[in-house]
């Protein structure tokens, strides 16, 4: 085709989930080991506690908090807290994208429990300081579909009496997360990190851990949500004795970031090249007249699912099946020269793009992608 860019990004993973492996990365890289060896064996026992010491380290989780590898990915590490820890009181769930809602449909819908559901439009937050703390509150701290976030945790409160769920599976290892306001808080490591999917890691506060040995839900708990035995915290979760086998090829390459973390100075290098990369973006954003931030408050903006909407005028009299065939012509014609991977915006959410700024990009990456996006666009349009 005429009319290239110049230079591609070198590295053009852009993915959401799993997102790109960090700098360097090769297979051959990665420990063995392990493999092919049980993970209850010494070796195996001992390499998961290494990814958990490794996780406490970087995210600076204090010794309060318990670190748990669990099946499942993100979504099976929010479903285990919720199946074990919801219906002791009132709960209310937060959602202003796809996710938040899937949390809303598994506990009104399934469990069935009493429930109050604030929600916002996607590109925006509910007004986190009506959200009443006597009741359990369940939020993702980044909306991995909107490129929403929650600022800080400012609005949480210290002397609130239900439990604080963050689904934080896009926000850990980029954003600061305040442990002493969260009760659990859930993650893949598939995402900033670039680690393999399929396995979440559950952190749990003392609050937490209590209403676990104080409360049975009133529904049977699946053996792989089950974190108590005879009333009591079964420890061994926490220590690296996983409910079920997990991949040991991908505990060596969550271990392999963590590893590369450390390189960067742990969580401020993490949080450092994450900003740096939204900012890149930014500024072909602002520079950039036929697209606009979809996250409409620059406070509430994620720096690593950064969601991206056609500006108004550029698409006026399209309506969403029109943008999104746009949207994947895009992306086609992206993938097919290299220049960028899997950068069409969520099903569910309203036609765009998403680049993933997360710190596993390279900045570089991003201010070379802003071309090949104009060029995406301006073939798309004429096609």
């Amino acid at each position: 085709m005429t009319d290239l860019p110049a230079a591609r990004p070198a590295r053009p993973f852009f993915s959401s989930g799993p997102c790109a492996k960090p700098p360097g990365w090769s297979a051959d890289r990665l420990a063995t080991e392990s493999l092919g060896r049980s993970h209850r064996s010494k070796i195996g026992k001992a390499r998961l506690k290494r990814a958990i010491d490794l996780t406490r380290k970087i995210l600076k989780v204090p010794d309060t908090h318990l670190i748990g590898i669990v099946p499942g990915s993100d979504t099976g590490a929010v479903e285990m807290a919720m199946w074990s820890l919801l219906g002791a009181r009132k709960t209310t769930l937060l959602a202003w994208e796809s996710f938040g809602e899937g949390w809303v449909t598994d506990a009104v819908k399934q469990l069935k429990i009493d429930a109050d559901v604030v929600k916002a439009p996607y590109g925006e937050l509910p007004d986190l300081t009506r959200v009443d703390q006597n009741t359990d509150v369940i939020f993702t701290w980044n909306g991995t579909t909107s490129g929403v976030r929650v600022p800080n945790g400012d609005w949480i409160r210290d002397d609130r009496q239900g439990l604080m769920f963050a689904d934080a599976t896009s926000a850990v290892f980029a954003m600061e997360m305040p442990w002493d306001k969260l009760d659990v808080v859930t993650y893949s490591w598939q995402k900033v990190l670039g680690g393999e999917g399929g396995h979440g890691v559950l952190i749990l506060g003392p609050r937490a851990v209590e209403r676990l040995e104080s409360y049975t839900p009133a529904w049977p708990l699946p053996k792989i949500f089950r974190m108590t035995k005879g009333g009591k915290l079964i420890k061994g979760i926490f220590e690296g004795e996983t409910i079920n086998t997990p991949s040991m090829l991908a505990v060596e390459d969550y271990i392999y970031a963590l590893e590369w973390a450390e390189t960067l100075g742990g969580l401020s290098g993490l949080i450092a090249r994450s900003e740096a990369n939204a900012a890149a973006l930014d500024r072909w954003v602002r520079a950039t007249d036929w697209i606009d931030h979809l996250a409409v408050d620059p406070a509430s903006r994620s720096t690593t699912s950064v969601c991206l909407k056609f500006a108004d005028h550029a698409v006026e009299g399209l309506d969403d099946d029109a943008q999104l065939a746009l949207v994947k012509k895009m992306a086609s014609l992206l993938e097919g020269e290299k220049a960028a991977y899997d950068v069409a915006g969520y099903r569910d959410a309203p036609p765009g793009i998403r680049i993933w700024c997360g710190a596993t990009v390279d900045t570089s990456d991003i201010e070379a992608l802003g071309p090949w996006l104009d060029w995406a666009w301006r073939q798309a349009r004429t096609a």
